[in-house]
């Protein structure tokens, strides 16, 4: 019997290289002969450039090159689409609009690329960078979404009539007579604002144009590298086989590294082409903020119908998105928050527009979550309400619309972000939903310990926010597994790592299909020259669609090895087992083969094969799913605020997850764990501030809060449940976004629950203890 490694908690294959500082990351790089790149970026976040002087900057000592706009000739162009819009709905409105490598004639957002210098060293290439006099005539600036629709606003694209980029409407059912039938109705008006993805290490990018061999070798701190190399070669006039792109250990995507392309990945290749010299750029922390993108700002106007025993009848959410100065990735993140704020609940009428807008700030791409945290945080803060107004417990009304076991596959007759049908494959809400309840306690809780800590004074609440993530969204990932002769097993998938535990968990899919042990799995991730098709490390996938694919591709070694051993023990391939590296025949256990002897038998030097014979122990598959696999959840929190400083401690935080078939719950409640830590600063902390100008106030992390330790619960509680997805053989469905989502629903929740003397209703996120303080002023007047 095969041993069964798939499910089990093994430790990380890769954490010891990453531990002893082993591990490549992209500014570890070093090339003799390297030269540093450093850009000039705008000051202003609206302006017309009326000149650039460079002439001091390219007499400095140690300076090679400088380049504007001007310089590039014909070879300046804007960026490529990711993401058209869909074509499967009517009177789609999409203007687009894609960042350039150097700006020509106006900025449209602080941070913005103007020039770059090459020089010998990063510290010459800054110093001269500081010489170079730019004069601009500043414009009035968009910051504000709602402002930005205005016929008087100011135009970021005077090409356009206005500031609007895109407008969408879906429909299911009919919610006006829905509204007419209902009880009662409950509006809002919410604002999200927008925060940093914040990753440890920045971006970088180091280019090698190999002029002899007509090779260009590119190391890129990205969540794609293969449509990186495609893009780059088309960019660049290249064949895809003169492309190298290599994404090593990323520290911490995120989503803003799956974005391209930066001004940065077009310009540093062609320069690198230029003077056929070795080129890095490594992103400091004030670009970061800057030229970074960013995500969630939003403003919803929303409604709810329910009959007056709570039970949902319609929703109604139309909205505003801010997409930056550009709108590179299309309609994915607004797309994913209508796809996500009828959250896990039966809701038979549906109507929801959005509007996207042009503002002067950062361009906005998806952020860990990527739009599903606005959508989960809209219905919870309705249902929220809804159970106020009804005096319904909660956690009650929760139930009472939980969509039922047996209505999947559910489909919500609108369209998801890969512009297909949003249905939901699978699940078993209400026990995952019960299960984080009996872990946080809820009925002690509110029943006992409650009243006895406010009797204390003190401000104690409570939140439990069940939640949806649609997750493994094609089109498709591949990989090819081979045995060598020394019985040691390699894998390539075309998908890159930046801290999921790709090296572990796929070395358990293949360790299992093929009897060797997981240390025996050599992994290449995220390299095109091992592998050559793929689209990236995004949206929750890597378990679902790469992990298919690796299964895949190992059932194909582990068929081949089968058939080759029933010829060479002369035994039925039914009767073969592998195990600890050896095929053997299950009842005879002498009679046996080593997994290399088999290889190297797969592999003759000499001799005549039969007709059709494949060389070698190896097999290459893909996986492409028919549509994503929705995962569930719930998280509740228990906080405890301090009336004078506002400040909030969680006390308790427990999760209970339902991500499919785990392949390793070490790392999936690492996983979790990480983006817990993440949404808690997203609803209480992470907040970029913009002046009317456009320009961000908090652009360091001495400004920008980032949760240390200190902020976070002591404990992050756990809990599993398994509702395997139909649509793949290994049942999986993605985790990687999960901690994130429902953490600001939760937290208001628990706020208002913590703070009921005060009658608080919270419309916004993220908050902060000043944002509070005002809130509960105000209401005090």
């Amino acid at each position: 019997m095969t041993k069964e490694f798939i499910g089990k908690r093994i430790k990380r294959n890769e954490d010891p290289r990453l531990l002893t500082g082993q591990a490549l990351f992209v500014d570890d790089v070093d090339i003799p002969g390297m030269l540093h790149a450093a850009f000039v970026r705008s000051d202003y976040a609206h302006a017309k450039i009326v000149s650039i002087d460079t002439s001091t900057a390219r007499q400095m000592p140690g300076v090679v090159a400088v380049y504007t706009a001007e310089d590039m000739g014909d070879e300046w162009q804007p960026g490529p689409p990711l993401v058209s819009p869909p074509p499967t709905v009517e009177d789609v409105v999409f203007h687009s609009r894609r960042q350039a490598p150097l700006v020509k004639d106006k900025v449209r957002h602080a941070g913005e690329t103007v020039a770059v210098v090459v020089a010998e060293s990063r510290y010459l290439a800054e110093d001269a960078a500081e010489e170079i006099w730019v004069e601009y005539d500043p414009l009035p600036a968009v910051v504000d979404i709602e402002k930005g629709l205005e016929p008087n606003s100011p135009l970021v694209h005077d090409d356009l009539e206005s500031n609007l980029a895109a407008h969408l409407s879906q429909e299911k059912g009919d919610y006006e007579a829905a509204k007419a039938q209902a009880d009662v109705v409950i509006s809002k008006k919410i604002h999200i604002d927008r925060g940093a993805a914040a990753a440890m290490e920045n971006r970088g990018i180091v280019a090698h144009w190999d002029e002899k061999g007509q090779l260009l070798t590119i190391w890129d701190t990205t969540q794609a590298p293969i449509p990186i190399r495609n893009g780059t070669a088309a960019r660049l006039g290249l064949s895809e086989n003169q492309v190298r792109v290599i994404a090593p250990f990323v520290g911490g995507g995120f989503g803003p590294k799956i974005m391209m392309f930066y001004p940065e990945e077009m310009l540093i290749p062609w320069i690198s082409m230029k003077l056929c010299r070795p080129i890095k750029w490594i992103e400091d922390r004030r670009e970061n903020f800057y030229a970074t993108t960013q995500e969630r700002g939003q403003v919803h106007e929303v409604e709810m119908a329910l009959t007056k025993d709570g039970k949902i009848l319609g929703l109604k959410d139309d909205f505003l998105h801010d997409t930056g100065a550009f709108d590179p990735y299309g309609l994915t993140i607004p797309l994913n928050t209508q796809s996500h704020v009828m959250g896990p609940y039966e809701i038979a009428n549906f109507s929801s527009e959005f509007k996207v807008v042009f503002t002067n700030k950062t361009i906005v791409t998806p952020v860990r979550g990527a739009g599903r945290p606005q959508g989960v945080y809209i219905i919870e803060r309705l249902m929220d309400a809804a159970a106020r107004e009804l005096d319904i417990d909660p956690i009650e009304i929760r139930k009472k619309n939980l969509i039922a076991p047996d209505a999947f596959p559910y489909s919500h007759s609108i369209i998801d972000q890969a512009f297909a049908e949003l249905i939901l494959d699978s699940g078993d809400y209400l026990p995952t939903f019960e299960k984080a309840i009996e872990m946080i306690g809820y009925r002690q809780f509110i029943e006992q310990e409650q009243p006895r800590l406010r009797a204390e004074g003190k401000y104690v609440g409570i939140g439990i926010t069940p939640f949806i993530e649609t997750t493994g969204v094609g089109p498709y990932e591949g990989a090819r597994v081979q045995i060598e002769p020394s019985g040691k097993v390699n894998l390539a998938t075309g998908i890159g790592t930046q801290g999921q535990g790709h090296f572990t968990s796929f070395a358990q899919i293949v360790a299992e299909q093929l009897g060797v042990d997981v240390t025996d799995v050599r992994i290449i991730t995220g390299d095109t020259a091992e592998f050559h098709w793929g689209t990236g490390t995004f949206a929750s996938r890597g378990a679902v669609v790469a992990g298919n694919a690796v299964y895949a591709a190992a059932s194909g070694v582990r068929k081949k090895v089968l058939k080759m051993a029933s010829k060479v023990l002369d035994a039925p391939e039914e009767e073969l087992e592998i195990q600890d590296g050896m095929v053997r025949v299950a009842d005879i256990p002498r009679m046996s083969i080593s997994l290399g002897e088999l290889a190297a038998q797969a592999n003759p030097l000499r001799g005549a094969v039969e007709p059709g014979t494949e060389p070698g122990l190896e097999a290459t598959d893909y996986f492409g799913p028919q549509y994503g696999a929705t995962a569930f959840g719930t998280h509740a929190m228990i906080i405890e605020v301090d009336p004078e400083t506002m400040l909030v401690e969680i006390k308790r935080y427990v999760t209970a997850e339902d991500c499919g078939r785990m392949l390793n719950p070490l790392i999936v409640e690492g996983q979790v764990h990480g983006g817990v830590s993440m949404g808690i600063g997203n609803a209480y902390y992470e907040q970029l501030h913009f002046d009317e100008n456009g320009q961000l106030l908090n652009a360091s992390l001495a400004d920008y809060l980032i949760p240390s330790s200190m902020e976070m619960p002591p404990r992050i509680e756990v809990g599993h449940a398994e509702t395997k997805s139909p649509l793949s053989e290994l049942g999986t469905k993605g985790v990687g976004e999960a901690g994130t989502i429902p953490v600001p629903a939760c937290f208001a929740q628990a706020l208002e629950n913590a703070l009921q003397d005060f009658d608080l209703e919270i419309a916004e996120t993220p908050l902060s203890p000043n944002r509070l303080y005002e809130l509960l002023y105000k209401k005090e007047q």
